[in-house]
């Protein structure tokens, strides 16, 4: 099965978060970036499995 990865404008609608709020605060809580390429080019994009795990983490218990 191959890796599915969201760009980070998936990624933001998937959340329902923003594009900006994707950029600043998901690396720092834990969702790793991916960057396929470099310079100006590149692509910055989450695993889905990743995301959707750490979306699982996220769930308040009570």
């Amino acid at each position: 099965m191959a890796v599915q990865f969201m760009d980070v404008k998936q990624t933001a609608n998937y959340l329902n978060m923003s594009v900006q709020w994707v950029y600043r605060e998901a690396p720092r809580l834990g969702l790793r970036p991916y960057r396929f390429g470099a310079g100006r080019n590149a692509k910055i994009q989450f695993r889905m499995s990743e995301v959707e795990a750490w979306v699982r983490q996220q769930r308040i218990l009570t």
